[in-house]
């Protein structure tokens, strides 16, 4: 890790996790097309697309196969060319069953309509509101975990104003480096996606922040940057969670997201770097999210990688691609160590917002004895949200639902802090989870 306490960063709670980026040096490797793909409809926040083919349709890469539905939803494209089969129910990374399209994979044919030169297109003839549409047509959605649909976000609501936009190159989880990748080998896109962004908004300011450990992205960025007037390379200090929206514009900006805010009340957008890329291709090529690259990696692993891999195509071939599930693996991940969560089936989708997967060694993967709380306060000093997590934990415990919500448990981002800190080793996070889910459920109900 490389710390310089002069980098700017945010001020309250935050951990030092080792890095593991084992995969930093790994260039982006195209996998392989599978067999078959299950492309699950439940890929983003709010309401689920609806169905646009039928078992026995043939299809082409790029083709839409479920409309968004509503304001709050995002189209899914099949990414692959071949032949609809079930359409059902099948457990994807969550744990849960949701509703999804198996299609069998028949060659490599792409809608007509999308370029796959890779000649940077840096021309924009699109007005904002175009932007907007297209990037909606996409289904474009953020990559840096939430899965937010790209194009709501980018509708600044009536009476809000933004002046800056920021792209999220931090990747301050542990072991990830797919972002990392995508800025070395695709910095002229990224720029260009930006200036997109900046237009839809319409802002003349954008900031690309990336930690300090990524000096070769920090460098790289910012020699290309001086050629794109507004955009600037904020190289920051390395402190997890860094990479959180409010974290970022706290540290960047110097103002504070209110408690049950968004971004805009602060006169900001934040989007994922990765998203940026899937932006650009979305309006200069014309396609769809259909493909992302993902990291697969972990101590045991024989070759660390970063894949560009197709939406719906199983996990087990890119552990296999990466040599395969080593003998001392006790537990795969999706995501990373401190915010992703255990795979119970590697015949799970990798979806438009899984980022990487991690195979944890047997030995790391079992949880520590669980102790008495010693009440030494670290996790409130770690939160970086200004939360008591033990308090919240003990809450949620209790199903106190109109007390957790007053405790504002609902503010928690779920970075895993708390748990990282606790000496006692305590499941705060999961019993917040489990608290912040029935609260949802009772919002639904």
């Amino acid at each position: 890790m490389l710390f310089d306490n002069r980098l700017k960063t945010f001020h309250k709670g935050g951990v030092h996790p080792e890095d593991n980026k084992l995969s930093a040096g790994a260039g982006i490797e195209e996998l392989p097309m599978p067999r078959s793909v299950i492309i699950p409809l439940y890929q983003h926040i709010g309401a689920p697309p609806k169905i646009v083919v039928e078992r026995g349709d043939m299809v082409k890469a790029g083709q839409v196969i479920a409309v968004h539905e509503g304001f709050v939803s995002a189209n899914i494209h099949s990414s692959v060319s071949g032949k609809v089969g079930k359409i059902d129910p099948v457990m994807d990374s969550s744990g849960y069953k949701h509703m999804a399209i198996n299609i069998r994979v028949k060659g490599d044919d792409w809608e007509d309509s999308i370029d796959r030169s890779h000649e940077v297109a840096t021309d924009i003839p699109y007005s904002p509101k175009e932007i907007i549409e297209k990037i909606m047509q996409a289904g474009v959605v953020g990559q840096g975990g939430a899965a937010f649909p790209s194009h709501v976000k980018l509708s600044v609501p009536e009476g809000k104003k933004v002046d800056t936009l920021i792209i999220n190159g931090v990747e301050c989880e542990p072991y990830l480096t797919a972002d990392h990748r995508v800025m070395l080998e695709k910095p002229h896109e990224i720029m260009v996606g930006t200036k997109i962004l900046m237009k839809a908004l319409g802002v003349n300011r954008a900031i690309i922040a990336i930690e300090n450990n990524k000096r070769d992205a920090v460098e790289l960025l910012s020699t290309i940057a001086r050629d794109f007037s507004g955009i600037s390379v904020e190289a920051l200090k390395v402190q997890y969670p860094q990479g959180g929206e409010k974290q970022l514009i706290e540290a960047l900006l110097g103002r504070e997201v209110p408690s049950g805010g968004l971004p805009y009340d602060v006169g900001a957008v934040v989007h994922n770097v990765g998203t940026t890329y899937s932006i650009y291709l979305a309006i200069q090529k014309n396609q769809p999210l259909i493909q992302r690259v993902v990291t697969v990696t972990g101590k045991s692993i024989q070759k660390p990688s970063n894949f560009l891999v197709r939406i719906g195509t199983p996990v087990i071939d890119l552990i296999a691609a990466a040599g395969g599930i080593p003998e001392d693996t006790g537990k795969v991940i999706s995501g990373g160590p401190m915010m992703g969560k255990a795979l119970a089936d590697l015949k799970v989708p990798i979806a438009k917002a899984t980022s990487g997967i991690l195979v944890i060694p047997e030995a790391e993967s079992r949880r520590s004895e669980v102790y008495q709380c010693l009440r030494c306060g670290k996790c409130i000093e770690a939160c970086p949200m200004g939360l008591e997590p033990l308090h919240l934990m003990l809450l949620a415990k209790g199903k106190n639902n109109d007390k957790t919500k007053e405790e504002n448990i609902l503010d928690c981002m779920e970075c895993g802090s708390c748990s990282f800190v606790c000496p006692s080793n305590r499941p705060i996070l999961d019993y917040i989870r489990f608290g912040k889910a029935r609260l949802k459920k009772e919002a639904k109900s």
